[in-house]
């Protein structure tokens, strides 16, 4: 029987299995950092399989090995959750579909190793910690454990209005983002005696006005605006000196983000000047554009249309959403990647507290993501 049929019949067998294993991550969130259990729970599922499993003294997360030598192959899922209100409780959520990216890797792994597989070199699992704080992907790559990798392969469930229940992309070209953190010192003063301070809450309004006219190349799509600002106190007759604000920073591109940082510096320093102000910038986390591999995104459409037929192979969609995942691509430019866009009916949107989506497009997922690991494995067969 051919690897695929076999693929075919294990994940048709393992329905069930696959929801269980959903209910279970999805009942059982934790937030970036915190994964503890779910770290646990994974590294039992892939120690049951027979694979070698590293954990870390200081972080969460986990990588899981199979077989031995080159070429090295990669699945990598995020695990951890959102904390957000639902229903009146803050709490921790998986409302970004991390449960349902570990069940499509965990389970892809466990329907390869059920069909009698065996990789023709390494295949190596990251379930990485800390996708929604940006930094998870860069400790991995800090700790060395993408290093050996040749292809690497992520999936993340899209949105109803970027790709329906049934279909799918080889790739999701996610756009870069960064917060930027400011302190603005003016001076106090009697709210009678404007002329004689330095107000921050009009610094902070130059600010914004300023950086609405900030424009880049037309033809990338780039957005910055204040997302939080914090001035004055209970005394309202007091012109405030202090205020804090956040801004965020989108850009399709990676140029395009570097142009649009260099450009917002530009005009917060051009005002701190303008009203003799002193303002402060620290910047947050960056989450890097994404840098998809031809190579990697072909063979995971060949994946698709292997599951799915060629109709339901659909154009990767361009997201302003950001995803750490290509860090590993930019920091380690050798490894070849790309991500499975799985169209799910996923609905109101991701990040809503009440999100959901059509679980049985979940099982299609896994059994694309096991395709995509035959298929590259045979490639880099092919060329030795």
């Amino acid at each position: 029987m051919s690897t695929s049929s076999s693929l075919n019949q294990v994940v048709t067998s393992r329905v069930q299995t696959i929801d269980q294993t959903f209910h279970h991550l999805h009942a059982n969130p934790e937030i970036s950092w915190k994964e503890v259990e779910t770290t646990r729970y994974l590294a039992e599922r892939m120690q049951a399989l027979g694979l070698r499993v590293t954990t870390f003294e200081d972080c969460t997360g986990l990588v899981a090995e199979w077989g031995e030598g080159k070429p090295v192959v990669g699945l990598r899922t995020d695990i951890d959750a959102l904390w957000q209100e639902v229903d009146g409780e803050w709490r921790a959520n998986h409302s970004c579909g991390h449960d349902g990216h570990m069940t499509v890797v965990l389970e892809a792994v466990e329907a390869l190793v059920a069909s009698g597989y065996q990789p023709p070199g390494k295949l190596k699992i990251l379930f990485q910690p800390a996708e929604e704080k940006g930094t998870g992907a860069l400790k991995l790559i800090e700790k060395g454990m993408v290093d050996d990798i040749d292809y690497l392969y992520g999936v993340h469930l899209r949105p109803i209005q970027e790709m329906k229940s049934g279909n799918c992309g080889g790739a999701i070209y996610n756009g870069g983002a960064m917060f930027l953190y400011g302190e603005i010192t003016g001076v106090s003063a009697h709210g009678a005696r404007p002329h004689l301070g330095i107000n921050a809450i009009e610094v902070a309004g130059a600010i914004i006005q300023g950086i609405g006219q900030v424009h880049i190349n037309p033809m990338v799509p780039a957005t910055v605006k204040m997302t939080m600002l914090q001035a004055g106190g209970e005394s309202y007759n007091i012109i405030p000196d202090k205020a804090r604000f956040a801004l965020d920073l989108r850009a399709q591109t990676n140029e395009a983000m570097d142009d649009l940082i260099k450009r917002v510096r530009q005009i917060i320093e051009g005002v701190a000047i303008s009203f003799q102000a002193e303002i402060t910038l620290e910047s947050g986390s960056r989450m890097v554009a994404a840098e998809v591999h031809e190579s990697a995104k072909q063979l995971m459409e060949q994946a698709i249309v292997d599951v799915l037929g060629e109709e339901n192979l659909k154009p990767a969609p361009v997201s302003p959403g950001a995803e750490d995942f290509h860090y590993y691509t930019v920091e380690r430019p050798h490894i070849k990647a790309t991500m499975l866009a799985l169209g799910c009916d996923l609905q109101p949107g991701l990040h809503h507290p009440n999100m959901h989506f059509n679980r049985e497009d979940l099982v299609k997922g896994v059994e694309i993501m096991a395709r995509v690991v035959v298929r590259t494995f045979e490639k880099l067969q092919a060329e030795q």
